[in-house]
């Protein structure tokens, strides 16, 4: 249905973003912005070290324009100064105070850009008693309830990062951004938008939240229907020690399940009763661990049984649906996620593996910084494309 219509880069083609370098939710936010067709710059402090492994600090990054600048320093502030003005959006995960400090805070550039959406990601949000404390994923969900939730019966399990610094983070970043660019199309204004991590995942876990005020949630973990106390919601083990993914909650479903592992309803205990719990977790564990991964993974395919296998990320490539869908896709450093959500409209991504100086240009050029400009900031070893 998409032949024959022109190819353009991204629903957000035309709007540059300018990405004051962070780590974690702040760059993953600034590649799907690019994803989308957006123009990203970002701005390195030229003397900063993280302090992290090699490599992860650049999590989530995409090669694009790059501008190292020491802030503090007047003649670079102004080519921040300069950029950022000719910029749609600015993206900054400093500790709250620090880019007014630099002369490049949101109530600075608004005034030279009224237009400007100004996002602000951080931990704790811009104001509160921990405000300028340190912090990463794992410190914003332990206050908001979230980590408390998940996890065994012993202890507090963290959920990777995906659930604070990219669930609450990253996802509630772009989510801010496109609504107050479509704010922006109406009232001509941009504005600042305070993105916190401790924030965004709270929302989260609004739905749980919702039926602990009604009385359907124990705060105990592994005890409620979506935490792994129920036996028809949890992984299980089999006799390869891989494991087998259940989510078998509607009764059509769970009889389903029930029948692809020979068993009967009549002869099990009511489902429904969380006393009876225990006792249905140990007969379908039992049974899981009589066969393979492989062998329940072709038993129930193609099944209402909502029984899949659980794949280790070095194994989903290979699996038929991701391949029918082109989930992965061969990234600079190995396989990496195709672009989501996916678009009726054809589009095609800068070619990065182009002449990196008519990129350069070609980049900058969109915040209206000039040829000379930027010839001047590559010779001086400012401006690169990384």
């Amino acid at each position: 249905m998409n032949e024959g219509l022109p190819l353009r880069s991204g629903p957000l083609d035309g709007i540059g973003v300018v990405e004051l370098v962070g780590i974690g939710p702040a760059p993953l936010a600034c590649s799907y912005l690019e994803e989308l067709g957006a123009t990203v710059v970002r701005i390195e402090r030229s003397t900063s070290h993280t302090g992290l492994p090699d490599g992860l600090a650049g999590v989530g990054r995409r090669p694009r324009a790059s501008l190292a600048l020491n802030l503090k320093d007047p003649e670079d502030a102004a080519v921040a100064v300069d950029v950022m003005r000719g910029a749609d959006v600015v993206i900054e995960g400093f500790r709250p105070g620090v880019t007014e400090r630099l002369g490049i805070g949101p109530t600075e550039m608004i005034d030279k850009n009224p237009s400007l959406v100004y996002l602000r990601m951080t931990g704790w949000g811009q104001e509160g008693p921990m405000a300028m404390m340190a912090g990463h994923d794992i410190n914003y969900i332990g206050l908001n309830g979230v980590l408390a939730s998940i996890g065994t019966t012993d202890h507090p399990v963290p959920p990777l990062n995906l659930v604070g610094d990219y669930g609450g983070g990253t996802m509630f970043a772009v989510s801010g951004i496109l609504a107050a660019l479509v704010e922006r199309a109406t009232t001509g204004r941009g504005q600042v938008i305070d993105a916190a991590m401790i924030d965004g995942s709270a929302t989260l876990l609004g739905p749980t939240r919702d039926l602990v005020n009604a009385g359907l949630w124990s705060e105990h973990r592994a005890s409620n229907l979506l935490d792994g106390g129920a036996p028809f919601y949890r992984t299980y083990r089999t006799s390869d020690d891989e494991f087998m993914a259940v989510g078998a909650l509607e009764p059509m479903f769970y009889s389903a399940m029930v029948h692809g592992l020979g068993l009967s309803e009549d002869d099990l205990e009511d489902r429904l009763d969380p006393a009876n719990w225990k006792r249905l977790g140990e007969v379908f564990a039992g049974i899981f661990a009589e066969r393979t991964r492989a062998h329940w993974t072709d038993m129930f395919d193609g099944t209402d049984g909502c029984v899949t296998p659980v794949l280790r990320m070095a194994e989903v490539a290979d699996h038929p649906h991701n391949l029918a869908r082109g989930a992965l896709t061969d990234g600079p450093d190995g396989p990496a996620p195709s672009s989501a959500p996916r678009f009726s409209e054809r589009y095609v991504h800068q070619d990065t593996d182009g002449n990196g100086r008519e990129l350069l240009e070609t980049s900058l050029g969109m915040f209206g910084i000039s040829a000379e400009a930027i010839a001047d900031l590559n010779e001086r070893g400012v401006a690169s494309w990384s």
